[in-house]
């Protein structure tokens, strides 16, 4: 009687005994089918500076506030840069008006002008001559002194030169102007245009606009402050792209794939699931930071692995831990090079 019993007592731990082995088999068989990673949610930051050195006149967003790309975010006092691109534009402006005047040539007006001081020269150089040789005739005869001969003659030369003055004026009057000096000219308006470019960008660069879409984290100056591009206005947390930072040992890299589909939680939404994709994993190994949590030694050799997650209401933080469960074995969609969280995937 007590060797049956001893039998059934065995026979009954041997059953219990299978059916936790099964059972630890069948629980863990889901287990092996996916990969899970601990990690923290990483957003890109821009500090946000002015390209130019001046005074903040307006400051258009506050902390907090969600900003699209190339809003306006803060203005510098633009008045001395307004009157310097006025400055720059009249310069460039009278400059131009020189290079046409230069390109016009002569004027009908001053060939005409030209023509007629060179014909009253022609008058009073002949004047001039017939009166010198009358009073040379004179002095021989003895009825002048050969004094007023000698400043006949001479009054008669000076008129001769000035008719060759009016009749090279003339010439270069209907020819126009040299081409070095257009060429000048043109060079000067070259760099008056630089100038006004110059100013103008200046002006232009007293405005700051997002570079991208995004949250404004800090503002770091106020109305009034001195702005240079080395002093940071605002810090921006860029909305795009969003991902976990998380490490994968080495055994388990081989079961990743870059686009395969992925679901991240985390302890601020339990019972929350985000959708998101393997973006990408690192091609060189690293000692596990010392923020991640493992069971191994911390020494252990990890891959850096991005997942890119979904988060259409602004739910995930900077830094927040959170948790990545990845299936194995299941191929990665066709388009992985897509956005899942535009494209709805």
């Amino acid at each position: 009687m007590k060797a049956k019993v001893a039998a059934t007592l065995l026979i009954a731990v041997l059953l219990a005994a299978a059916g936790g082995w099964w059972w630890q088999r069948g629980a863990e068989a889901p287990a092996a089918a996916r990969l899970v990673l601990q990690g923290n949610v990483d957003i890109r930051q821009a500090e946000l500076a002015f390209n130019a050195a001046g005074r903040i006149d307006r400051m258009l967003v506050h902390e907090g506030d969600r900003v699209a790309k190339g809003q306006l975010l803060a203005v510098l006092d633009e008045r001395r840069l307004a009157q310097a691109e006025q400055l720059a534009a009249a310069q460039a402006e009278a400059q131009r008006q020189v290079v046409a005047r230069l390109h016009a040539g002569s004027l009908p007006e001053e060939i005409a002008k030209a023509r007629a001081d060179a014909a009253a020269a022609r008058v009073d150089a002949d004047n001039a001559e017939r009166s010198a040789r009358r009073l040379r005739r004179l002095a021989d005869e003895h009825f002048v002194s050969p004094q007023q001969a000698d400043d006949a003659r001479a009054l008669a030369d000076a008129a001769a030169e000035r008719l060759k003055s009016a009749e090279e004026a003339l010439r270069l009057v209907v020819i126009g102007p040299r081409k070095e000096d257009i060429a000048a000219a043109e060079a000067t308006l070259a760099a008056n245009e630089a100038a006004l470019a110059i100013a103008r960008r200046d002006l232009a660069e007293a405005s700051l606009y997002a570079p991208a879409a995004g949250v404004i984290e800090t503002r770091v100056l106020e109305p009034g402050d001195m702005a240079s591009p080395q002093s940071a206005v605002f810090t921006l947390a860029l909305s795009e792209p969003l991902w976990v930072r998380a490490y994968v040992r080495g055994p388990d890299l081989g079961r990743l794939r870059l686009g395969a589909r992925a679901a991240v939680r985390t302890d601020s939404f339990p019972g929350k699931q985000y959708r998101a994709w393997v973006g990408f994993i690192s091609p060189t190994a690293e000692f596990t930071p010392k923020s991640v949590e493992t069971e191994e030694v911390r020494t252990q050799l990890v891959y850096q692995v991005r997942v890119f997650v979904c988060s259409p209401r602004d739910e995930l933080r900077l830094g927040m831990p959170a948790t990545v469960e990845i299936p194995l074995g299941e191929a990665p969609p066709a388009g992985r090079g897509e956005d899942p969280c535009k494209n709805g995937a």
